[in-house]
C-alpha cells in the first residue's frame, strides 16, 4: 500500500532530495512551496522516480493555506500518512542589521510554518490514530552562531514546541508519532539565493554533506521514528559541546564561525534573497559546494544499522568467546 506524504520546501534542498527519496519507494506527495514552476520540475523528478506528485503553490506562514493544502491532499491523494515540515527562509546577517519585517518573515517561515504544518497534519491524524510528523532541525537548535540569530532562533523554538507537543501526545495515548531530524551543514541553494548583508558569500559552515544525506535520514526517520535523531559528527559535536561546555562552544564559535560561514567572492550587502518572494531559476536540490560537499555520513550509516551492528558485534563476541575456549580445552 502506497504511503501519502507531505513535504513543506519541496521544490529545492533538503525537501527536493527527500521528495525523490519518497518517490523511489512509490510514495504519493504532497509537494509545497512557494514557486510553481520549481515544484513542477519536482513533480516530474517524483513521478520519473516511481512516485505521485500533487503540486501545491502557497507560503507556509499562511496557516490557511497550509490548511487547505492538507485538504487537497487528502481529497485528491488519500489520507496523509507522513508529514515532513523542511521549509524555511532566513537572512545571513549581524543582528543589529536585521529589520523588525526581516526578521518577523523568517521567523514566520521556518517557525510557524512548522507550527501550521503540525497542526494541519495532527487535526486529520489523531482522528485515525496514526501517523509521523518530521521535523528538520539542525545543529543550531542546540548551539547558535553569530550572523543567523532568526534561524537560530526559529531552530530552538522548533526544539520547544515539538518537546511539549509530544508529551502531550504521550499523555493522551496517541499513535501518532513525532520525531526530529537533526541536520549538519549541507549543500542547499540557501546560501545562493538567502539574504544576506555579509560582505562575501554565504557557506555552510564545514563539513558540508550532499541533501541526498538529509533525506535519507527523513525517511528513515519517518519509517522508524524515535524521539530525536542526530546526523553527522557537526551535529553530535555541536549537542555535546552545548550540554559539557557551554561556555567554550560559546567562545568557538564566536572566534571561528565568522569567517567559517563566508567565502569569496563579495557579495552585495543588499541581495534581495528569497524571504519575501521566491527567486526565479530552478537550482534542483544542490548549493554550489559540489566540490566540497560529502555524499555520505559513516556515522549517520551506524546510526541508522544499529541493529546490525549489535548483531555484528554479538557475533564476534560469540566467536572470540569460542575460540578462547577451544584454546582453553587445549590446554
Amino acid at each position: 500500500m502506497r504511503e501519502v506524504v507531505v513535504i513543506t520546501g519541496a521544490s529545492a534542498g533538503v525537501g527536493r532530495a527527500t521528495a525523490r527519496r519518497f518517490a523511489a519507494e512509490g510514495a504519493a506527495i504532497g509537494l509545497i512551496s512557494r514557486r510553481r514552476e520549481r515544484l513542477e520540475a519536482t513533480a516530474r523528478e517524483v513521478e520519473t522516480a516511481g512516485g505521485e506528485a500533487l503540486v501545491l503553490s502557497l507560503d507556509v506562514a499562511d496557516d490557511r493555506a497550509v490548511e487547505d493544502a492538507a485538504t487537497q491532499v487528502e481529497e485528491k491523494l488519500g489520507p496523509i500518512d507522513i508529514w515532513v515540515n523542511d521549509a524555511m527562509a532566513t537572512i545571513f546577517a549581524p543582528f543589529g542589521t536585521i529589520s523588525a519585517d526581516e526578521y518577523r518573515r523568517a521567523t514566520e517561515v521556518t517557525y510557524l510554518g512548522y507550527v501550521w504544518g503540525t497542526m494541519a497534519a495532527l487535526r486529520r491524524m489523531r482522528t485515525r490514530d496514526r501517523g509521523t510528523i518530521v521535523q528538520v532541525g539542525s545543529a543550531l537548535a542546540y548551539q547558535g552562531i553569530p550572523l543567523q540569530a532568526p534561524y537560530c532562533g526559529a531552530k530552538h523554538a522548533i526544539e520547544g514546541f515539538t518537546q511539549s507537543l509530544r508529551t502531550e501526545l504521550m499523555h493522551d495515548g496517541s499513535g501518532v508519532r513525532v520525531t526530529i531530524v537533526q541536520l549538519p551543514a549541507h549543500n542547499t541553494p540557501q546560501f545562493s539565493w538567502g539574504r544576506s548583508k555579509m560582505p562575501q558569500h554565504p557557506q555552510p559552515v564545514p563539513p558540508i554533506f550532499q541533501p541526498e544525506v538529509a533525506a535519507d535520514a527523513i525517511v528513515h526517520a519517518a519509517h522508524h521514528p524515535r524521539r530525536e535523531v542526530f546526523v553527522g559528527w557537526p551535529t553530535v559535536k555541536a549537542v555535546l559541546g552545548s550540554r559539557i561546555a557551554p561556555w567554550f562552544a560559546d567562545r568557538y564559535v564566536a572566534k571561528s564561525a565568522y569567517g567559517a560561514q563566508q567565502t569569496p567572492p563579495a557579495t552585495p550587502n543588499d541581495r534581495p534573497g528569497n524571504l519575501f518572494e521566491p527567486p526565479p531559476g530552478d537550482p534542483g536540490a544542490h548549493g554550489d559546494f559540489d566540490d566540497r560537499a560529502k555524499p555520505r555520513s559513516w556515522l549517520w550509516w551506524a546510526n541508522s544499522h544499529r541493529q546490525l551492528l549489535g548483531l555484528a558485534a554479538g557475533a564476534g563476541t560469540a566467536i572470540v568467546a569460542a575460540a578462547v575456549v577451544r584454546l582453553d580445552g587445549h590446554r
